[in-house]
């Protein structure tokens, strides 16, 4: 029997939960998509892929904390996964985002990463959230500066991503806090 981890979060428009094993097909297809993937570590094998999902339910166990599975509440499909993410070695407390194509421009990152935002600070105890973007990824960095988010500078990637060059977008708990009025 499956076991739930994690909160539930929910927006307007998404139900934000821990990955599932029914999540691994559209996972796959997300992680086998070019387009997708150009900025995410290039595209992956479905044994890659499951590693990968595998990796984010884990981190629930491990760390208390976790990529979301976004799931797209008018049609109940998953269209991606965003969320909370720190492996070892990572540059810093992430909120990152990586959607399905069919989930482009409706604004969901933004949306979702919102959501997250106020989890990392209000219940995890956050300080401070970065985003790691790579310079070409212009999307992601609109999604960051909507959030609130600046440009903090050049950041290290772990191995084996050590040769990816990467910039850290991310502002404070109080600068959050400021912005949403609180």
């Amino acid at each position: 029997m499956p076991v739930t981890l994690g909160p539930i979060l929910e927006t307007q428009r998404l139900i934000l939960r821990a990955p599932a094993a029914e999540d691994f097909e559209p996972w796959a297809k997300f992680a086998a998509d070019e387009d997708v993937m150009r900025f995410l570590g290039g595209v992956q094998a479905p044994s890659v892929a499951w590693r990968g999902l595998c990796s984010v339910t884990g981190a629930w166990t491990i760390r208390g904390f976790s990529m979301f599975s976004v799931i797209e509440k008018s049609t109940g499909r998953w269209v991606g996964r965003l969320g909370p993410w720190q492996p070892h070695d990572w540059p810093g407390t992430e909120v990152g985002w990586g959607l399905a194509r069919e989930a482009w421009g409706k604004g969901y990152a933004s949306e979702g990463a919102a959501a997250c935002l106020d989890f990392v600070f209000d219940v995890q105890g956050w300080t401070e959230v970065i985003h790691v973007i790579e310079p070409g990824n212009t999307a992601s960095q609109a999604v960051a500066k909507r959030l609130g988010s600046m440009l903090l500078g050049p950041a290290k990637m772990p191995a084996p991503y050590e040769d990816v060059a990467v910039e850290a977008w991310g502002q404070t708990r109080e600068q959050w806090r400021a912005r949403r009025g609180r």
